[in-house]
């Protein structure tokens, strides 16, 4: 086992990254109603768990976050634990956060990205997709995401998707204006230059001419209609639509229980792909 494969491990171990199996839970201090719970498993495709996630409540200044996040990583897992790791840190960094919000998390992806493209050596050529939810003081959701993982929020038992699927074929004139092209060869899939099967994302250097970081941000007001969240990456959202997985928890009161369900869902439907879950419950 290579020094790079044992320190994963112990990341793992540690609650900081991914592994064949992780969960777990938590609350806020500020609301107690407000609860979170994850469940990831590894994939059933031929190398090692590239998703990682971010799920805590966290207090800065006068004022509680709940920072939530899947990363799911292609080519290699270090990029989606560098986003991990750094990400949040990026966003709260900037000036403007409390005050211009969508504009601080915009900025701070693309900041990332660059700095992400710089490590190129250190982090390898794959890149990863996110998607990113802040929680302030239990009222303001502000969700932002690269790639294809998703945000569903559930209002009144309607799903409603707050982060948009940036599927190649969608971004086709973006792509072919930057000099790149999409192919469904070889698949059926389409993909970047023939690739990658997102036309956002973290890393992916050797795209990125052809590629963009820039996320999608929307804003949503926590009101008595809301009542959870789903944050998951694509392994999920390929063998379930968005209404299935809000119906198939909205009795489920524990949020680490509703998280389980929804991966286990998944795996009898036969998803083979990476699949991570965090589920954030509002009353």
């Amino acid at each position: 086992m290579t020094g790079k494969e044992i320190l994963h491990k112990m990341k793992a171990k540690a609650g900081f990254g991914s592994s064949a199996s992780d969960t777990g839970k938590g609350k806020s201090k500020m609301s107690k109603h407000i609860s979170h719970g994850y469940h990831l498993v590894e994939g059933k495709s031929n190398h090692a768990m590239e998703d990682y996630f971010v799920a805590e409540f966290k207090k800065v200044h006068d004022n509680e976050l709940g920072l939530f996040a899947i990363f799911d990583g292609h080519l290699g897992h270090d990029v989606a634990d560098y986003l991990r790791s750094h990400l949040f840190d990026n966003i709260l960094k900037e000036p403007d956060f409390w005050t211009e919000t969508e504009c601080a998390i915009s900025r701070a992806y693309r900041i990332t990205d660059t700095t992400i493209l710089e490590k190129e050596v250190d982090l390898g050529r794959g890149g990863s997709t996110a998607v990113t939810a802040i929680l302030i003081n239990g009222q303001k959701l502000v969700v932002a995401n690269v790639g294809d993982s998703r945000a569903v929020i559930c209002k009144n038992g309607e799903a409603i998707q707050l982060s948009v699927d940036h599927e190649p074929s969608k971004e086709r004139k973006n792509i072919e204006n930057r000099g790149g092209f999409v192919s469904n060869l070889p698949g059926d899939v389409p993909r970047v230059d023939g690739q990658l099967a997102v036309a956002r994302a973290f890393g992916d250097k050797s795209l990125k001419e052809h590629l963009s970081s820039e996320p999608d941000v929307a804003v949503e007001m926590i009101d008595d209609d809301a009542e959870f969240v789903i944050l998951a990456s694509d392994g999920l959202w390929k063998v379930m639509s968005n209404q299935e997985a809000v119906d198939s928890i909205k009795h489920i009161k524990d949020s680490q229980s509703a998280a389980k369900h929804l991966t286990e869902k998944a795996l009898n439907k036969k998803s083979k792909d990476d699949i991570s879950c965090i589920v954030v419950r509002f009353h």
